[in-house]
């Protein structure tokens, strides 16, 4: 599974949970995107999540 390379944001682990409250395990991804990014002037392909893109952390190339 992809992460930030940002901010190391992963999957995160949990339960599901039934009305009969019997419980199997659930995973929920994170809105991680495949882009080019400006890293020293250069053009580098990286996995950036989406909310470090909208807060300009990142410079797209």
């Amino acid at each position: 599974m992809a992460k930030c390379v940002i901010c190391q944001r992963g999957a995160h682990f949990g339960n599901n949970v039934s009305h009969s409250h019997r419980r199997s395990n659930k995973m929920w991804s994170n809105n991680v995107k495949s882009v080019r990014v400006n890293v020293n002037g250069q053009a580098k392909k990286m996995y950036v999540c989406t909310s470090c893109l909208k807060s300009g952390l990142v410079e797209r190339a």
